[in-house]
């Protein structure tokens, strides 16, 4: 085996609120069983955040949900993009959804993701006209 034949894949776990909240301003896609949220960053490695609320469900529900989306990160790992963090925000769905189709999913929104990010399409606050001159 190669050294190439080799290579996996790493990605570096979001764990400060910090870093949740700057992936909150950045570029957002969404799917029934959970969304994403990505934003660039300096670190060279990947990060992925995960975010399960009180409002999908009970404890051994939430822990569930956060043990598909690991498990989803894990086998789009190749699909993350270096120089970036992401935010997995789990939904009710993602209990009952197929995981074949969860990473499919998960691989379709990366993608979305960043090429909104090439055509800088992002609707960002103040989306109205409110404040516009004449």
């Amino acid at each position: 085996m190669t050294a190439d034949a080799q290579k996996v894949a790493t990605l570096r776990r979001l764990r400060r609120r910090s870093q949740f909240l700057r992936a909150a301003r950045g570029n957002r896609a969404g799917r029934s069983a959970f969304g994403l949220q990505v934003i660039a960053a300096e670190d060279e490695l990947p990060g992925v955040g995960f975010t399960v609320t009180k409002k999908v469900g009970n404890s051994p529900e939430r822990n569930r949900m956060k043990r598909r989306l690991r498990a989803a990160a894990a086998a789009c790992a190749d699909d993350f993009r270096p120089g970036h963090d992401y935010v997995l925000l789990a939904r009710r769905e993602a209990l009952s959804r197929p995981f074949a189709k969860m990473i499919n999913d998960l691989s379709g929104l990366i993608s979305r993701v960043h090429d909104a990010d090439a055509v800088d399409n992002r609707i960002g606050p103040g989306r109205g006209q409110r404040n516009s001159t004449p």
